[in-house]
This record gives structure tokens, sequence and C-alpha cells, in this order.
């Protein structure tokens, strides 16, 4: 589902959440935010693989969707800070679940042979 689509209230509801996490770094994002708030620089030097501009994108759209609070603070030089919401909270919580159901499957495949 597009971005543009997702204020779409017309879809399925797990589509609406999907639509939420979307994309390489969101969910890695969630899981560290969920152990609580952290800069900018935080983030990056826990998700080396993640670019500046990727990691500014994905915050600002989980801002925009309400899953993250963006803290700026009158300081030099600028200080930022970003933490869940509660509304992100609440969808970490629902996504544990579906964690667990991942590792898993992971398991499941290091230990059922394939079929040939």
């Amino acid at each position: 589902m597009s971005r543009a689509r997702a204020q779409d209230t017309d879809v399925c509801g797990v589509s609406a959440a999907i639509v939420v996490i979307e994309g390489k770094w969101k969910t890695a994002l969630l899981w560290l935010l969920e152990s609580g708030s952290h800069r900018p620089g935080e983030l990056r030097r826990k998700l080396p693989e993640i670019s500046e501009k990727v990691l500014t994108q994905a915050l600002r759209e989980m801002e925009d969707d309400g899953l993250v609070h963006r803290e700026v603070y009158d300081v030099l030089p600028p200080k930022t800070v970003y933490s869940l919401t509660g509304f992100g909270l609440e969808l970490s919580e629902a996504l544990a679940p579906l964690s667990a159901w991942g590792y898993r499957r992971l398991d499941r495949l290091t230990t059922v042979p394939t079929a040939s």
C-alpha cells in the first residue's frame, strides 16, 4: 500500500498497520526506541548500515504516523531526541507476537529439512 493510500479508511486493518512499518528500517527503529529515547547519532551507531537520509525519512514518516515523538532542545549545538509515543509503544507491543512467530519460523528453517 502506498503512503498516499495509507489515509484510506476502507482497507483491511492489517494493511493499515503494515503501511506504517513497511520498509527495511522501521521495525528496527521501533525496537531500538522501545528501550528509551535516542538521539539520531545513537540510532545511526546502532544501525550502521542505515544512511542519514534514510534514517531521517523513516523517522519523519514515523512521526507523521504518530509513532514517534521528536523533541528539539534549544541549545547549541542543536539537540534532537526521538522517543516512542503511546501509540508507537502500542504498535511495538502488538508486534511482539509476530516477532515470536518469526523466531519460531527461523528455528524451523534450521531444523526442518527442505523438500527437494
